[in-house]
């Protein structure tokens, strides 16, 4: 590993030499997350992913984590999500509640309550339902397909996880609610956006800071579910 050198205040910018086994592909993605300021700044102040800025600027704008208010977060490990809601909610002291859903196993986070579930299975939402004894106010989905590098394929393959967390939504989210979901430009992600338009008072994208410049992806934000 090398590090350009510059003069006065500018940054160094680490630069990652191919060794063996390591592929020009893996070498650009290490160099990236090496250089990238949300990275940095998620370690420093504990978050688990850097994806927390990109909900952190989207309730900013929109105010969707109340105190007080039940959030779902479908995929949520590694977590950042959760503990970004859990802080807005007020979760850890009881004013609010977040449930993290994922297939994976999620390490405990403060004020969050874990349930290791596909929630593409058809029981999801009445399980979630019995555990709330209620209904959630947000449904959060930060979830993507696995890339293949091919972005015709990446857009519907993530598509088909957005239509799934939006049908989950209307299943489990209270008049009045809302949905935040990762969609990936392609095309199709505007035939979602209309649909949802008959179930919710406000739909549009969103596009964060903290969202690469060099990605598709924006965020669904659909708000005043009509139940």
């Amino acid at each position: 590993m090398s590090r350009a050198r510059g003069g006065g205040e500018r940054e160094l910018k680490v630069r990652v030499k191919t060794g063996a086994g390591r592929s020009v592909s893996s070498r650009r993605w290490l160099e990236r997350q090496l250089n990238d300021p949300y990275v940095a700044r998620a370690r420093r102040e504990g978050f688990r992913s850097r994806a927390a800025y990109k909900l952190i600027e989207v309730d900013d704008k929109l105010h969707l984590l109340k105190p007080g208010r039940v959030v779902v977060d479908l995929g949520a490990a590694p977590g950042g999500w959760s503990q970004v809601a859990a802080q807005r909610v007020g979760a850890g002291s009881g004013k609010g509640r977040v449930v993290a859903i994922d297939v994976l196993d999620l390490d405990a986070i403060a004020g969050v309550d874990f349930l290791k579930l596909d929630f593409l299975n058809s029981d999801a939402p009445a399980r979630l339902n019995d555990m709330l004894n209620g209904r959630a106010d947000v449904v959060l989905s930060d979830l993507a397909a696995n890339a293949t590098g091919h972005k015709r394929t990446d857009h519907l393959r993530t598509m088909v996880l957005v239509e799934a967390a939006a049908d989950f939504a209307r299943e489990v989210l209270a008049p009045g609610g809302a949905l935040v979901a990762k969609v990936l430009q392609g095309g199709t992600e505007r035939d979602l956006l209309a649909r949802l338009k008959h179930d919710f008072a406000s739909v549009k994208h969103v596009k964060p800071a903290a969202s690469r410049a060099d990605s598709s992806e924006l965020y669904l934000v659909a708000t005043g579910f009509r139940g």
